[in-house]
């Protein structure tokens, strides 16, 4: 069983990877080439963080994979990803091989957003959940500007502290994470090839869902097991497709579940009922409803307008 490490405070992450404490014991940002890998090049371990980690990573001349969930990513020019607290991610290090480690880290423990508005606000930020090969891929241009309110971030706590810098830190974050969701979103539609063959894939996974065998065994399908069956985390399958095509994960499903009801409206002789149960309903008067309400009939309503 893989041990697992779980650093409470920003104190021991800086303690773990061989840097003096920080200035700061809530805020901290960190540059990834004065941190220590070798402790962890030996061994896979599962970290825990009680802490927000955000970075922007440049890994070259090494074998270096993060695994997060059932997902492993290599790490490449440009990178960030977000880990939010009690999530499980473990990096391996190739020791064979020589590093070179650029980029910043920047570590935000909860306590320091407490009281603040930002503190509730960060359930929004879904990004936080996404798995390491969901991670935001920077331009050139993205990449200066991440990297400039990283600075401001640090020159901040590294002035005196006064009943100002909370404030200030915490505004430099939040421009931090909405630029993040911009170039998230910049992301989905640049990378075409890649989304394009997530829609194609998510296609031929409701056609296996929604086979008549498929769903008496196992009634319809949920988000999540469409998901899991895509090897992508929920929120970023359905932010995805929201971008691409304006319908969440679970309108793309409905929208399958109606046309199949279509055609078995259209082309059998089954009861309203019998086609409920056969889709997965436990009652039919869910799916009547549900029916309504994508087409403006009721399925009596579509079905006799075919007589």
């Amino acid at each position: 069983m893989e041990k697992i490490h779980r650093l409470k405070t920003i104190k021991d992450f800086h303690r773990s990877r061989g840097l003096p404490d920080p200035e700061h014991p809530l805020v901290s940002v960190v540059d990834y080439g004065s941190i220590s890998h070798h402790k962890i090049s030996e061994q896979k371990v599962n970290w825990v963080f009680d802490f927000y980690s955000i970075g922007l990573k440049r890994i070259s001349s090494a074998k270096v994979k993060m695994k997060y969930g059932q997902q492993e990513y290599d790490f490449d020019a440009g990178t960030m990803f977000f880990i939010a607290p009690n999530q499980v991610f473990n990096i391996l290090v190739d020791a064979d091989q020589s590093s070179t480690y650029t980029g910043t880290i920047l570590l935000i423990h909860p306590d320091f957003l407490y009281g603040t508005p930002l503190s509730k606000n960060m359930r929004q930020y879904d990004f936080f959940d996404y798995a390491t090969n969901e991670a935001l891929f920077l331009s050139n241009k993205e990449e200066s500007i991440m990297n400039n309110i990283f600075q401001h971030i640090q020159v901040e706590y590294h002035t005196n502290i006064d009943r100002y810098s909370q404030h200030i830190i915490i505004s430099q974050i939040e421009t931090l994470l909405n630029y993040s969701e911009r170039f998230y979103n910049r992301q989905f539609i640049t990378r075409k090839g890649n989304s394009h063959h997530l829609l194609s894939k998510l296609e031929t996974v409701l056609d296996i869902f929604f086979t008549d065998d498929h769903l008496l065994g196992n009634g319809l399908p949920t988000v999540q097991q469409v998901s899991e069956d895509m090897s992508l985390s929920v929120n970023y399958l359905t932010r995805m497709l929201k971008v691409l095509t304006g319908k969440t994960t679970q309108q793309h499903i409905h929208d399958r579940l109606i046309e199949k009801a279509k055609e078995k409206l259209s082309t059998s002789e089954l009861s309203v009922s019998e086609i409920a149960y056969g889709l997965g309903f436990e009652h039919s008067q869910s799916f009547s409803k549900l029916f309504k309400n994508k087409t403006n009939q009721s399925p009596l309503e579509f079905r006799h307008s075919f007589n």
